[in-house]
C-alpha cells in the first residue's frame, strides 16, 4: 500500500505493544503477506523513493521512511512464493490514486479468516473503504484481513465468513466459544490484521496514537473473536494535514473505527475461492450493498 504524493505523511501504529512510534514523517507504507519474507518488499519501495528523490534528507542523500507490517499466510494453497524486493519495487510504480484493488490482491492474496473449531477456513482478502463529511473532512482505511476469527456485518450481526462445519455450512465462532470453546489449538503468531487509516485532517502524534486506538475497535467489531493470542493486529494512523477545517480527534478516531469495520467485511467479501477455500461470494452472503 503506497501513497503517491510528493508531501510526507504522518505515520503512528499503535500495535498494543507501543502507543507512540519514533518516527512521525513517512514516505510510504508497506502491507505485504510472506511472513517475514514479505519485508522484503519494503526494501523495494525504499529502492523507488531513492531513485525520485523522496525521503528524509541528509548530507548523504534521501533516505525513504517506509514502515512495513506483514501477515503469516506461508502454506495457503501449497504456496511457496515470498514476496520481493522486485514486488515492491513494481508496486511503487503502479500507486496511483484511483480506486485501490481490494479482494485476493497483494497482502490479502493467501490471506483467510474462521480458523476456530472445525478449522476449515474461508477466503479473507483486502479490503477498502472512506467517508467524507460534507465539511470536506475525509477518513479511509485499508485493511488486509487474514484473521482467527469470523467476519461478521456489525450493521445487521449477519455472519459473512468463517469458519465452517464438515458439510461446509457455517459454524458461527459466537456458537462454537459458547458451547465449549475451540476444538483444536490456535498457533501463536500466523494470523494477522492489518490495516491503514488515513485521514486529510491535520493530527498531533498524540491526537493520531488516539485515533489509532478508537480505530482498533473496527477490528473488534467485525471479527469475532478479535485480538486473540493468536493474532497480531496492527493498525497504522496517516495524517496528510490537507484539510482545512479543525480535526476533531472523536469524530476521526470514530469515523476510522468505521471504515476498517467497513473495510473487514468488504475484504471478504470481494474475495474469490481458491484451492478449495471458499469465500463468501461462494456461499451467498456478501452483504446486499457489494451485491
Amino acid at each position: 500500500f503506497f501513497f503517491k504524493q510528493k508531501t510526507a505523511y504522518e505515520i503512528y501504529q499503535c500495535d498494543w505493544s507501543s502507543d507512540v512510534c519514533s518516527s512521525d514523517l513517512v514516505n510510504a507504507v508497506v502491507l505485504s503477506g510472506g511472513s517475514a519474507f514479505g519485508l522484503d518488499a519494503a526494501q523495494g519501495v525504499v529502492k523507488f523513493l531513492e531513485e525520485h528523490g523522496v525521503g528524509f534528507k541528509t548530507p548523504a542523500g534521501v533516505v525513504p521512511i517506509v514502515p512495513a507490517a506483514i501477515l503469516f499466510d506461508l502454506g495457503f494453497a501449497g504456496n511457496t512464493v515470498r514476496p520481493t524486493a522486485e514486488c515492491g519495487y513494481r508496486s511503487a510504480m503502479a500507486a496511483a490514486s484511483g480506486p485501490v484493488a481490494e479482494g485476493n490482491v497483494g497482502a490479502g492474496a493467501g490471506a483467510t479468516v474462521g480458523k476456530l473449531g472445525p478449522r476449515r477456513p474461508m477466503k479473507g482478502g483486502v479490503g477498502s473503504s472512506a467517508i467524507t463529511l460534507a465539511n470536506g473532512l475525509v477518513v479511509g482505511a485499508i485493511v488486509a484481513v487474514n484473521a482467527v476469527g469470523d467476519i461478521i456485518d456489525p450493521t445487521t450481526g449477519a455472519l459473512v465468513a468463517g469458519t465452517r462445519n464438515e458439510d461446509g455450512s457455517l459454524a458461527d465462532a459466537r456458537k462454537i466459544l459458547r458451547g465449549g470453546g475451540a476444538r483444536a489449538p490456535l498457533r501463536p503468531g500466523q494470523n494477522t490484521t492489518i490495516a491503514v487509516v488515513a485521514t486529510n485532517a491535520r493530527l498531533s502524534k498524540a491526537q493520531a496514537t488516539r485515533v489509532a486506538m478508537m480505530a482498533d475497535d473496527g477490528l473488534a467489531r467485525a471479527i469475532y473473536p478479535s485480538h486473540t493470542l493468536a493474532d497480531g493486529d496492527t493498525v497504522f494512523v496517516l495524517a496528510t494535514g490537507q484539510w482545512t477545517g479543525e480535526a476533531d480527534v472523536t469524530t476521526v478516531g470514530g469515523l476510522g473505527a468505521d471504515v476498517v469495520a467497513e473495510s473487514i467485511v468488504r475484504a471478504v467479501s470481494m474475495a474469490r475461492g481458491v484451492a478449495g477455500i471458499a469465500a463468501a461470494r461462494d456461499i451467498g452472503t456478501v452483504p446486499a450493498r457489494f451485491k
